[in-house]
């Protein structure tokens, strides 16, 4: 009975995000500055923006793995979200200071195309989400702690992506430079 229950829930919680998908129209999500990554859907009037003649310093510390080898890792795109939502509040990207630092669970992203397919058996896909985040001046880096731990080789990590001594001191480095940390 319960097992039932819990099915017919699911299923009305299906029905419901699909009925509320449904009502968007079409170019309700957008990606303006990270193509095709960090959708979002940007409210002109709302509290808490971006003022456009600030700089912004923020550290991303992506520990979580993807759902799968085949999907982009979402604390990644996070950090493209976050960056479509600052150019469209007004920000401009050289007024933008981010760095992503992946670690633990989320230190498989950073593998070349060759050593990801290898392990995976898939490209890698968060390799054109780094190029297009580098492009737009994030720099993404990885715990070279967590590199070590997950027994890959040094040579393995792609070259847009950048070999930190640790996410622990990337971390706190950056703090004391005056970035603020969100955890992803």
């Amino acid at each position: 009975m319960r097992r039932l229950s819990l099915l017919l829930a699911t299923a009305s919680l299906m029905m419901s995000v699909a009925a509320v998908a449904a009502d968007q129209p079409a170019g309700f999500w957008a990606t303006p500055t990270i193509t095709g990554y960090g959708k979002i859907h940007y409210l002109p009037n709302a509290a808490y923006k971006p003022v456009a003649d600030q700089t912004y310093r923020i550290v991303f510390s992506l520990t979580e793995a993807a759902k799968s080898p085949r999907d982009v890792n979402a604390s990644l795109d996070r950090v493209a979200r976050t960056v479509n939502l600052y150019v469209a509040a007004g920000v401009p990207l050289d007024h933008l200071k981010f760095v992503a630092v992946a670690s633990g669970g989320a230190t498989p992203l950073v593998l070349n195309d060759a050593q990801y397919r290898a392990a995976y058996g898939v490209p890698n896909p968060n390799l054109p989400l780094i190029e297009k985040l580098r492009s737009a001046g994030v720099d993404v880096a990885v715990c070279g702690q967590a590199v070590a731990e997950h027994q890959f080789d040094y040579a393995w990590v792609d070259p847009h992506v950048t070999l930190a001594l640790s996410a622990l001191t990337t971390v706190t480095t950056l703090e004391h430079q005056g970035y603020d940390l969100l955890q992803l």
